[in-house]
């Protein structure tokens, strides 16, 4: 396929081309030029009057563990029996076939992040899909993509209604921090066991396990965090274990963006914002928050937590925050190449650029207003939403 006569905005260096087009292959964004396609293949999408730009992406949600129109029986977000599950894989719980994975493709958003709640200080493992398709393997883009550790009032709220420990913000990281300390004496002595021939390995531990990819750098840690102090409690956790990070919610992140831009640029998911401040530590959220942090030079995107907000919202948010004073090229990369790199698949989407894929969103004007059409979705160079 060849889409011609396209206004195309890359999300990556800020170019945008007023009249190109894209050539796929195999997939794969294959060329992509200025002015006439003089080529000769046989299918040409003609997209006159429609900007092209990546597809959209939300890097922290629960679409499909926290399924639409049900309670109890769709939702498996959250494993409160136990404060520490890094055992515990989203992509288990995940229905493909959930409404809002088909509502979330016909507003562009191509790719998600999906974790599990934020009940348990050590939540478990986080996997990154495409949005289109009905058998959740196929689905997958990186599996697991990150560990998600949680802060502040979710964990506080569950595990003192049950009079358990961690019933304070101190206990959490404690948590957190002995789960830690586990996986790093358990990596210890299975490097042992393979440096020195009469040493057994460790007896088999599936929260130490999952925790290797995390002590090894292969994935990073996803703190959930709201408050300004629990910001700096993930930050401080990450550096004594040495830890990739990013911070989900960000919700007070304004509050301290001096400090937070000189944190080597970590990427921060800012939402969700589309709600009311149902709970104590969201008293100072506000759509500001993502523009004055990428003003400062931070690594921002913007997300919804869906189903806190509907997934289909996501460029709306992003509209919002340009309202609120946002750049809208920021704005832009906030629900592209930046979730890209956030959740560590930007080889492969979030701008439109040679060898990536062909995830791309069509849509009739400005894709942050309200009354903005999405007029076609592809997703590896497949037309899987159009009208």
């Amino acid at each position: 396929m060849v889409i011609i006569n396209a206004k195309i905005n890359t999300c990556d260096h800020g170019q945008i081309i007023e009249s190109g087009y894209i050539v796929i292959k195999n997939g794969k964004i294959a060329e992509v030029g200025d002015g006439i396609y003089r080529g000769d293949e046989a299918e040409l999408y003609d997209a006159a009057g429609c900007l092209v730009t990546p597809g959209f992406i939300d890097s922290h949600c629960h679409i499909g563990i926290w399924e639409s129109g049900l309670d109890f029986e769709g939702d498996d977000t959250n494993e409160m029996t136990d404060p520490s599950t890094p055992q515990i894989r989203a992509i288990d719980a995940v229905n493909p076939l959930d409404r809002a994975f088909r509502e979330a493709l016909e507003y562009g958003i191509t790719t998600v992040s999906v974790g599990p709640g934020s009940a348990n200080p050590v939540a478990g493992q986080v996997c990154v899909l495409h949005t289109a398709g009905s058998y959740i393997d196929k689905m997958v883009l990186k599996a697991p993509s990150a560990m998600k550790f949680a802060l502040g009032e979710n964990p506080k709220k569950v595990y003192n209604g049950k009079e358990e420990t961690p019933a304070t913000r101190m206990a959490i990281a404690s948590v957190i921090r002995e789960q830690l300390m586990k996986a790093k004496r358990y990596q210890q002595d299975l490097q042992k066991s393979k440096d020195e021939e009469d040493t057994d390995p460790p007896e088999l531990d599936m929260k130490c396990e999952a925790l290797l990819p995390v002590l090894e750098r292969k994935i990073k840690a996803h703190f959930h965090a709201h408050r300004a102090d629990d910001i700096c409690t993930a930050i401080r956790i990450a550096k004594e274990f040495d830890v990739g990070l990013t911070l989900e919610h960000v919700t007070e992140g304004h509050l301290i963006v001096d400090e937070l831009a000189k944190e080597s640029n970590i990427p921060m998911a800012v939402g969700p914002s589309l709600t009311f401040a149902s709970k104590f530590e969201l008293q100072n959220k506000s759509w500001e928050t993502p523009g004055v942090l990428a003003k400062a030079g931070c690594h921002v995107s913007i997300i919804t937590d869906n189903s806190v907000i509907p997934q289909q919202y996501l460029p709306l948010c992003a509209g919002m925050a340009v309202k609120a004073g946002m750049d809208p090229f920021a704005a832009l990369q906030a629900i592209t190449i930046n979730p890209a790199k956030h959740i560590g698949i930007a080889d492969r989407v979030g701008s439109i650029e040679v060898g990536k894929d062909a995830d791309l969103v069509l849509t009739d004007g400005c894709p942050f207003e309200v009354m903005t059409n999405v007029k076609a979705v592809l997703i590896n160079g497949a037309v899987v939403s159009q009208k």
